[in-house]
């Protein structure tokens, strides 16, 4: 058996070079997929936790619906408004009036908002990030449409056209707000049934 020596090639150096080159570039694709798709999934824990924080909250103000004019006054709630437990807890059987419950359930709201239910080394961890929560309605508190209106920072720069002035006062989300993250809940609440 003869074996021609000319027909058998291994790669050369430059062969090798161009192939590094192209795997290389294939590698640093998947790694900003990678980052790509943390922040992504970043973004939708955040919108995920501020529908759930509004819609419980509507759910309160619906069962509680006399106490609604207490929910209103409570402004702009976020960045620990309300410190202390309002008392009494109106838990575990205590007896509380209808503005009593309204003043705990902001409480508790609002440390679901800041994430004070999760810390580490006492400072919250959970939550969103630099949050806000308003709720808006009819101002005398009686039937009609409320809603509630949470805001976060968001990763990523987006444009932002709500001209809603929940947190916007802050400075918190950019120059034209366009880390600005927004979801609102509304709904119609009558508090006569």
């Amino acid at each position: 058996m003869i074996i021609n020596i000319h027909s058998q090639r291994g790669f050369s150096l430059i062969e090798l070079l161009v192939s590094l080159i192209i795997f290389s570039v294939g590698l640093l694709g998947v790694a900003r997929l990678q980052v790509v798709s943390k922040q992504s999934n970043y973004e939708s824990l955040q919108r995920t936790t501020a529908s759930q924080i509004a819609n419980g909250l509507l759910e309160e103000m619906r069962t509680n619906g006399i106490a609604l004019p207490v929910y209103l006054a409570a402004g702009e709630l976020g960045g620990g408004k309300f410190v202390a437990e309002p008392q009494p807890s109106c838990v575990f059987g205590s007896e509380c009036t209808a503005a009593q419950k309204a003043l705990h359930d902001l409480w508790f709201w609002e440390r679901i908002l800041d994430g004070d239910f999760e810390n580490s080394g006492g400072v919250g961890t959970g939550g969103l990030l630099l949050p806000a929560l308003c709720i808006n309605g009819s101002a005398a508190g009686g039937p009609g449409p409320y809603a509630v209106t949470v805001v976060w920072r968001g990763a990523l720069a987006l444009t932002n056209n709500n001209a809603d002035a929940c947190g916007a006062a802050g400075g918190n989300f950019g120059a034209n707000n366009e880390f600005r993250r927004i979801v609102q809940i509304p709904t119609y609440i009558d508090p006569n049934f």
